[in-house]
């Protein structure tokens, strides 16, 4: 009988991959994946420390775990609970002080070492409760070279991970505490990678790292290949539409990589690129090592190249020491920038980073106001990117049919939710990809019409 395995994933796409790649490895092992925590004989929490009180959220959801697993011991049924993670890597030995019903703990570095892992869980369990297995070791390319083939891909859009870690110490940031110092995959196994997602059916493929622009992989010559180059690869590989990369940094952003945005069709034009702040003396208090005015030049060159270019980021409000002119600045540069979409927080401290030890911490009050503020912007910049594709024709890969009959919903380059009625009855089916015009908004989605045959090159592709 099959042994059934639940991951519970919290934070970014390297977290939902990393919960893709956990399963993977532990299907030798007998284990299905399975959406009810209450079935499972083995409970992953794979945690991310960015948001403010995750350690605390983890410890609540430990705590709904345990009634669980008390209730099946008493059924004559065994779970074994895990934390994974960047809350893991942080504060490991403390989750297995306060949580006794945690049966083992280890980082985001780490988890290829489950299997071993678990053969050590039982053994404490049985032997010795104190010996409880915690893996927090920084060895990335061990973690990649122990990795299975990729598996658990299902649908059109797949996450693909390239590069880890971060030496960029921004002083808010817990990022290089827990996933370590950066690393970057070879590019042959990245290639190699990518095509077992197509040909498990990954048209859309995101590449991912924790400063992905910095990539630097061995392109098997012994030389550093940077993102542009590794993407002009990806981009001769049959049946891949789509390539699209997150997230950057404004200091990685090099010419191959402007030049690449323009040279090759398969990027999509829509990057999310983080400035954080547009003071530069908040800039420089938060180590970003560029300025608002970089920022700038930077997005005008990637226009240029990329005239169809949009643009999301992140921004944070109430940084220690924040003025009112600060935070003026940071909206004129919104305004001169303007974005598709962005993601926008209040400053919260995180426990070991520079900025937690800043006396000068902005009141809650002035923070929850600049934030309003900010997101009112932000939020009729989107609408107004949304209202401006109504309209135009734009190319939407189909990913699942929709709530109506003969509707399919699909993606537009944008990341946009767009729903095509008629689809299904012009032979619309996951991965494949027409010619849409833009016919109106929804809530949260966009509405379409086929204006041309619905592209079926994939299933040549497949065949």
């Amino acid at each position: 009988m099959a042994k059934r395995l639940h991951i519970k994933t919290y934070g970014c796409q390297m977290n939902e991959y990393d919960s893709s790649r956990m399963a993977d490895i532990l299907v030798p092992l007998g284990y299905e994946t399975t959406d009810n925590p209450k079935d499972a004989d083995l409970v992953i929490l794979n945690t991310c420390h960015i948001r403010e009180k995750a350690a605390e959220k983890v410890y609540s959801e430990i705590g709904r775990l345990r009634l669980m697993k008390d209730h099946r011991q008493q059924n004559g049924e065994e779970m074994m609970i895990a934390i994974g993670g960047c809350v893991a890597q942080a504060q490991g030995e403390e989750i297995m002080r306060r949580a006794p019903a945690v049966d083992m703990v280890f980082g985001p570095q780490s988890y290829q070492a489950l299997p071993e892992l678990i053969e050590k869980a039982k053994l404490a369990k049985n032997n010795k409760p104190s010996a409880r297995p915690v893996a927090m070791d920084f060895a990335s390319q061990d973690k990649f070279d122990r990795l299975p083939a990729q598996t658990s891909q299902n649908g059109v859009s797949a996450f693909l991970t390239i590069q880890e870690g971060c030496d960029k110490f921004c002083t808010f940031c817990v990022v290089p505490y827990t996933r370590g110092a950066e690393h970057s995959r070879p590019v042959s196994e990245i290639i190699a990678e990518a095509r077992r997602l197509v040909a498990a059916g990954a048209a859309d493929i995101t590449l991912l790292g924790q400063n992905v622009n910095a990539y630097a992989g061995d392109d098997g010559s012994g030389q550093p290949a940077r993102l542009g180059e590794l993407m002009t690869q990806l981009a001769d590989l049959d049946g891949l539409s789509r390539i699209r990369y997150t997230t950057s940094h404004p200091r990685d952003v090099d010419d191959a990589l402007i030049a690449a945005h323009g040279d090759i069709e398969k990027i999509m034009p829509y990057l999310h690129l983080p400035v954080q702040s547009g003071s530069d003396r908040i800039l420089e208090a938060m180590n970003r090592k560029h300025t608002a005015d970089d920022y700038r030049a930077i997005v005008a060159r990637l226009r240029a190249a990329r005239p169809d270019l949009a643009l999301s980021s992140d921004f944070i409000v109430g940084f220690p020491g924040e003025t009112d002119r600060d935070f003026d600045h940071t909206m004129d540069l919104v305004r001169d920038i303007t974005y598709a979409q962005a993601y926008s927080f209040k400053y919260s401290p995180r426990p070991g980073t520079p900025a937690a030890e800043l006396t000068d911490q902005v009141a809650e009050d002035v923070k929850t106001r600049r934030l309003s503020i900010l997101q009112d912007e932000l939020r009729l910049q989107q609408n107004a990117f949304n209202e401006a594709t109504v309209g135009k024709v734009l190319p939407v890969l189909f990913e699942k049919p929709g709530r109506h009959e003969g509707q399919w919903v699909g993606r537009s380059p944008y990341m946009q939710a767009v729903a095509v009625d008629g689809a299904a009855a012009a032979g619309a089916s996951a991965g494949m990809e027409a010619q849409v015009e833009i016919t109106g908004l929804h809530a949260i989605s966009l509405a379409g019409r086929l204006v041309s045959s619905v592209d079926t090159d994939r299933e040549a592709v497949a065949s």
